[in-house]
């Protein structure tokens, strides 16, 4: 009896999985638009990316298919380079001007 119960108030459906992703793609946008430290506002990125892998995911266990779940694993790939090239560049531009604000970034400007 309690099983039962306990299923029936744990069952998670693709609405969750869904609100759960429009939650935390949200977070990711108010992250990378009043950010000012380039750390936060490439884990904010990496915030959406993730939000992005949760509903296709979500999507592809609703359809039934792996379209969804290989694509995630696409996007878990290129997130790894982005964090590896944006660390890259965020550490040589730390050593040239000692900060890590994004308004005092114009060292790329023409």
């Amino acid at each position: 009896m309690l099983e039962a119960v306990m299923e029936s108030i744990l069952h998670i459906t693709t609405l969750h999985y869904l609100v759960l992703g429009a939650a935390l793609f949200l977070l990711g946008v108010i992250g990378v638009l009043t950010r000012r430290n380039v750390v936060i506002v490439l884990m904010s990125i990496e915030l959406i990316l993730n939000a992005v892998n949760l509903n296709l995911v979500a999507f592809s266990r609703m359809w039934g298919g792996l379209h969804g779940q290989v694509f995630a694993i696409f996007v878990i790939t290129d997130a790894a380079a982005e964090a590896a090239v944006g660390l890259g560049i965020l550490i040589a531009f730390f050593r040239n001007k000692e900060t890590v604000n994004i308004d005092e970034v114009n060292l790329l400007k023409w």
